[in-house]
């Protein structure tokens, strides 16, 4: 039996169970009654329900019971949201495979708003993430921004009732529940640009597990790979995580990779911008020099802000 830890929300469990579809269609065997046991647990994150996760520690919120898993063998595999996890991955863990990307971008829920600008003057926004919030305070300082955590259903659910007047949701999440019609716009990255590797499946695996190893490379995506190495070399020469406003989307035509990358200031009052275009062989190195090159370009405090 394959055993896969996963967070318990319904997100993370349908996405589980596309790495297990994946799996059985690769692998007869492994398509079998009981061939495969997804194992749902609730981490830190999940249990996280007020407040920023940047307050609370950050994007290993999410990771650290499902890893303490594989790492104590309960588990063979973990299936991640990539944008959720650090740039370094516990010794003896590594990603094995990444499943084709979704739509990396954003969802804006705000009624009959279809862009940032045409969201009504004051409006509270509802969103527990610092690039969100400092991307949208960059272009509109006149709105409110609230933390608002939960699940895709939960925040969906505060925006029936009136809680908050808009948020922001992943396109790719709101397509994998079946919920896609609940966005009032899809935004295109040059109004918001998304978080590194939204929209990204990880698979995750004790390195020298060489049997697991095998299993999964035959789901391992090729340019979403690509993508993924330039976009988490950028975050990497950045150390971002949760406590740093951050936005990264690099996309493959052919063997060249274009990377945009973004840094902001949390109040949204100073926004840095960056790209970089190259052979995807050189996709990490990309990502490492675009991010060093905004590290050189901000001013003093710049990412105090965040911190």
């Amino acid at each position: 039996m394959l055993r896969i830890a996963t967070r318990g929300s319904p997100l993370a469990l349908a996405q589980a169970r596309e790495v297990a579809q994946r799996l059985g269609d690769a692998h007869p065997a492994l398509a079998a009654p009981g061939a495969i046991e997804i194992m749902p647990m609730r981490t830190s994150g999940d249990r996280l329900q007020q407040g920023s996760l940047a307050d609370a520690g950050g994007k290993g919120l999410f990771t650290k019971e499902i890893e303490d898993a594989l790492l104590e063998r309960r588990a063979d595999i973990a299936v991640h949201s990539m944008k959720d996890m650090p740039t370094a991955l516990p010794a003896g863990l590594i990603i094995a495979a990444l499943l084709p990307r979704e739509d990396p971008r954003d969802a804006l829920i705000a009624g009959r708003a279809r862009r940032i600008v045409e969201i009504p003057h004051g409006t509270v926004v509802g969103t527990a993430s610092l690039r969100r919030k400092a991307m949208l305070l960059h272009r509109r300082p006149d709105l409110t921004v609230v933390p608002l955590r939960g699940n895709v259903e939960t925040r969906l659910k505060r925006i029936s009732e009136g809680a908050v007047g808009a948020t922001f949701l992943a396109v790719a999440g709101l397509k994998r529940l079946g919920l896609a019609d609940r966005a009032s716009a899809i935004l295109e990255p040059d109004e918001m640009l998304p978080a590194v590797c939204q929209g990204t499946i990880g698979i995750e695996c004790r390195a020298g597990d060489d049997a697991t190893g095998a299993l999964l490379a035959a789901l391992d995506d090729r340019p979403t790979a690509i993508c993924a190495a330039a976009e988490r070399g950028f975050l990497a020469a950045l150390d971002g995580s949760c406590r740093t406003p951050i936005g990264g989307l690099a996309v493959l035509d052919g063997e060249r990779v274009h990377l945009r990358g973004l840094i902001v200031r949390l109040d949204g009052s100073e926004a840095l911008a960056v790209e970089r275009r190259g052979a995807a062989a050189d996709a990490a190195s990309l990502g490492t020099d675009a991010g060093d090159e905004l590290r050189r370009r901000a001013p003093a405090g710049f990412f105090a802000d965040a911190g």
